[in-house]
């Protein structure tokens, strides 16, 4: 009998050995990772990101491109050239008199040289035009990629604090079934001493394992939004990481600040937003460079004015290559006469390319001036719900220690103790959706602000 609990005793050590090998382990292998991290993975790591950063190159080179448009296009080209002509010979008819001519061989051998030059003086100022196109499709081109950048940072918080919201939401359900849990214990013993009723026992039942099985969907939402956040940074889901940065710990500890008094005057966000957002600026040089492209197609009514010249040496031999020289100097003018209406045409689809970028213009104003106004009353609301969820907290928590009281002193039923701790729970979980709703908020309103900083990541 001794060696038989000496050897259950044993085992019950090594097994309790082995689990807290086995929680170091994990413990050693979870990475921790905060939000800037994050947002600086998301940054280097966003494909979308990198194609539209390997796309400004391209804007660049067309840039240089069309201020080559303004310099001659210069040319060089040499050769060398063999021929041999064999000739029999043949009766050539000489005064009426037939001589028959002797067979004859030639070969000839030809070097040659050329330099030349295109240069077009004059095309309707369209050269400058397009360099000023080209100069604006690129600026265009960096503010989309800001605002990319910009949409990058806000979609990491969002993800972020959804992380932290479940897993807050975790806690809830945890103590929850704790709660359920000790209750249970409670009433069996109670129903066991005889001041209680089995009833009470199997409702307490029913409660514990409702209780377990919203942990259980709660753990589950928590390891999805974990992996699906990995994912989106490019990281591998099934490596262990816990997300915890002391900030957003210590802004969650403080009361929450007033912050819609920063933004007193409504017009003024608007007048903010519209001197900030990448995208609008972006949209205005679109603009701008649509009607560029319009003094593009009106230049081809123009005539045109080009330049050519050309230097060309011609010679049997390298050596006598400089004894023959050809000089040649032109100008040609162009006039547009009738080009079949495809002039009409360019200028036709110009003018709705314009045209529809003025109205992209306004319908992104009018889209800015929308989200501001939403965002406005949408956080105006999260302060207020933030503080009611607070105050609902207390007036929970008050609530519960009543009815648990009360029911230990046999004065109310165990449904009115389930209630309060009802209550309590949703209570608590409000409180924790409000106060990530407020706080996403906050960096939403940024966003549409833009104002959100990037660059600090990279």
């Amino acid at each position: 009998m001794y060696l038989r609990y000496s050897l259950i005793a044993l085992f019950l050590c090594l097994l309790l050995t082995i689990q807290t090998s086995g929680q170091e382990i994990t413990s050693q292998n979870t990475k921790s990772l905060t939000l800037d991290q994050s947002i600086s993975i998301a940054l280097k790591r966003n494909t979308t990101l990198a194609k539209s950063e390997y796309g400004i190159s391209g804007y660049e080179s067309t840039v240089l491109s069309s201020y080559g448009d303004l310099l001659p296009r210069v040319s060089a080209s040499g050769g060398w050239e063999w021929y041999r002509t064999e000739d029999e010979g043949r009766l050539v008819n000489i005064g009426g008199a037939l001589i028959q001519t002797s067979k004859q061989v030639k070969e000839n051998r030809n070097w040659s040289a050329r330099v030349s030059s295109n240069w077009t003086l004059f095309n309707g100022l369209s050269n400058y035009a397009s360099i000023r196109k080209n100069e604006k499709e690129l600026e265009s081109a960096k503010l989309t990629l800001e605002r990319l950048k910009q949409d990058i940072v806000f979609q990491t918080i969002s993800r972020y604090y959804a992380i932290l919201n479940l897993e807050q939401l975790v806690f809830v359900k945890e103590e929850n079934v704790k709660w359920n849990q000790k209750n249970y214990e409670i009433i069996k013993e109670k129903s066991r001493l005889g001041a209680g009723t089995m009833a009470d026992v199997y409702a307490q039942q029913v409660k514990l394992g409702t209780a377990e099985l919203e942990l259980l969907k709660s753990k589950n939402d928590y390891e999805n939004e974990k992996s699906n956040f990995l994912f989106y940074l490019g990281l591998d889901v099934l490596e262990k990481y816990s997300f915890v940065d002391p900030k957003i710990d210590g802004t969650l500890k403080k009361e929450p600040e007033a912050v819609t008094k920063e933004y007193a005057e409504f017009r003024e966000l608007i007048e903010q937003a519209l001197e900030n957002r990448p995208d609008y600026r972006s949209a205005q040089y679109s603009l701008d460079a649509a009607y560029d492209d319009l003094s593009i197609a009106r230049g081809s009514y123009m005539p045109s004015l080009t330049n050519n010249a050309s230097f060309s040496l011609d010679g049997e031999s390298p050596n006598v290559l400089f004894d023959s020289k050809l000089y040649s100097f032109g100008l040609t003018l162009s006039i547009p006469i009738f080009q079949g209406w495809k002039i009409d045409n360019s200028v036709q689809y110009a003018k709705i390319q314009a045209k529809n970028s003025e109205i992209a213009l306004s319908d992104l104003e009018r889209e800015i001036k929308l989200n501001i106004q939403k965002i406005y009353l949408d956080l105006q609301t999260a302060e207020k719900r933030l503080d009611v969820s607070q105050k609902n907290v207390d007036a929970a928590r008050e609530n519960l220690k009543i009815e648990e009281e009360k029911y230990s002193l046999g004065s109310t039923t165990l449904l009115n103790v389930l209630i309060a701790n009802a209550d309590y729970v949703n209570a608590q979980t409000n409180l924790i959706n409000s106060r990530f709703e407020y706080l996403r908020l906050k960096e939403e309103i940024n966003y549409y602000l833009g104002i959100i900083d990037f660059k600090k990541f990279e």
